[in-house]
């Protein structure tokens, strides 16, 4: 067991208009299951690869501890070979004996380690290179959003798995993956950084009690401040007055004033001038005790969609419907029989590969938005009402790329009302002029959930949009929904957000 102690961490990149950490100061433990909360784009796997020493920085990371970083890069040629061949030059030193009996642990056979790494399922790979990550020993691991892409079923094993390990700190997301395998938490806040001993839910509890303290005592400091204003306004405007009636008086009316009075008038308005200047002097430690108080608020700003009502009620319905892709053993599903109505929020669900990405690809072909990729063959009914306006959100943001300015222009966006959007999903002004493709994931994905909440449709059809998506946005967009009830078909794999959303269930 031993400590991270960070000291004075600055850190920039290059050419960058931002800094990312500036004068940082913490300590954490190398046994701890930490995991590690904070917005899109704050930080926090740029953290992790200071800790690798991928980057310059200034201040010191002070530690004995020897890291190792999840996911690892499998580079394009090791695509076609087995795991078996490579895992040593990913994990120098690994043994292949060691990673068998970690993927034991994640339910997965040893046979995945012998097939071609291209042809294992997003689920297999990330388990295989969990079991890679955990064959070592005394190595404190980093692990950046192990779940992304990962069906329920895989995500409860990587789940249950992580629980049983100490000795990491965890980057993700999901409120259920942190709640059970961490004890300690380290934050990214606005403004400031924290360690707390607990979870995902206690730090949060604990936070909402600490912001509700701290608005507060920022509406007490702006009652006294008022006060304190509106009494120094009065004292001093009486002593203005006060202070005009030295010189020059009228002996009929003022008959008990003498030239000798000038100094007891004098000495009086002095005396108020100095509560006065005590006054200020209150004022300004009113104000410099309110300052900072509301810096670390997180403020769920709410957001708004533009919905179309459709004559039809029911939008889109799949009868008996059977789809097969040309070449492939087996149909993807059989029988598909469903509908989505005006109203509702339709949550397709099932593991990896079952077919919900083409399900959705088929409606957009259906409604005239897209082609569908490959050769196949179908049975059965997919109908579409007919002028049907749909918002999509895809998985994929590799296409991303230009500023935001010049990404509205390609898809008829208001300028002004998108930047809005965007600030309110919190991104930074300064992001506005850099290059997209430079975008963390999450705020890649924030751009798509913007530009879809601004076009106006009868049905909202999002396709895994919370990966990457930071905890605080992902309850801005729930708390959207909720209030919108917008007509939607969807698929995503955060437990909660689907309980909350969803009306219908359709497993595929």
């Amino acid at each position: 067991m031993s400590q991270i102690s960070v000291k004075n961490l600055t850190f920039s990149y290059e050419g960058s208009f931002d800094t990312i950490f500036e004068s940082v100061s913490f300590a954490i433990d190398t046994n701890w299951k930490l995991g590690f909360i904070g917005r899109n784009g704050k930080g926090k796997t740029t953290f992790l690869d200071l800790l690798m020493g991928r980057y310059h920085y200034s201040g010191s990371i002070d530690t004995s501890a020897r890291f190792e970083y999840f996911p690892y890069r499998i580079p394009d040629e090791y695509m076609d070979m087995c795991a078996s061949e490579f895992i040593e030059e990913i994990k120098p030193g690994c043994e292949e004996w060691r990673v068998i009996c970690e993927l034991s642990l994640l339910d997965e056979e040893a046979d995945i380690l012998f097939r071609p790494f291209r042809t294992l399922s997003p689920g297999e790979q990330t388990k295989l290179l969990l079991a890679v990550l955990f064959s070592g020993e005394n190595e404190f691991l980093l692990i950046d959003e192990p779940t992304n892409h990962l069906d329920q079923n895989a995500r409860d094993t990587v789940r249950d798995y992580l629980s049983g390990k100490k000795g990491f700190i965890l980057v993700s997301h999901d409120r259920e993956l942190l709640d059970c395998c961490t004890d300690h938490v380290l934050v990214l806040n606005r403004k400031s950084i924290e360690v707390q001993s607990g979870n995902f839910s206690s730090w949060w509890e604990n936070k909402q009690r600490k912001d509700q303290f701290a608005a507060a005592e920022n509406e007490k400091h702006l009652r006294e401040i008022k006060k304190l204003k509106q009494a120094a306004k009065r004292t001093a405007d009486w002593a203005d007055r006060n202070e005009r009636t030295k010189i020059g008086f009228d002996p009929v009316k003022e008959h008990d004033r003498c030239i000798s009075t000038r100094s007891f008038i004098a000495a009086k308005t002095k005396k108020m001038q100095s509560r006065v200047k005590q006054m200020e002097n209150r004022i300004s430690r009113e104000i410099e005790e309110k300052e900072g108080l509301l810096s670390d608020i997180e403020k769920v700003t709410d957001l708004k969609l533009s919905q179309l009502e459709h004559h039809k009620s029911t939008l889109i319905e799949f009868r008996d419907y059977s789809f097969r892709y040309e070449g492939a053993v087996a149909p993807l599903f059989t029988g598909l029989t469903f509908q989505v109505k005006r109203g509702q929020r339709i949550a397709l669900h099932g593991g990896n590969g079952c077919g919900k990405s083409t399900l959705i690809k088929r409606v957009l072909q259906e409604a005239g938005l897209r082609e569908m990729s490959g050769s196949y063959s179908e049975s059965g009914s997919c109908s579409v009402a007919s002028g049907l306006e749909i918002s999509y959100v895809d998985q994929d943001t590799s296409w991303l790329s230009g500023d935001v300015f010049s990404l509205c222009d390609r898809l008829g966006i208001d300028q002004s009302m998108f930047c809005t959007v965007l600030r309110r999903l919190d991104l930074e002004r300064v992001q506005f002029q850099k290059d997209i493709s430079d975008f963390s994931e999450g705020q890649k994905k924030k751009v798509l959930i913007a530009a879809s909440l601004l076009r106006p449709a009868h049905i909202f059809i999002w396709d895994e949009p919370l990966n990457y998506i930071d905890i605080f946005s992902r309850m801005q967009i729930e708390k959207l929904i909720q209030e919108h009830q917008p007509t939607m078909l969807f698929v995503e794999h955060d437990t909660r957000f689907r309980e909350l959303i969803a009306t219908d269930t359709v497993e595929i």
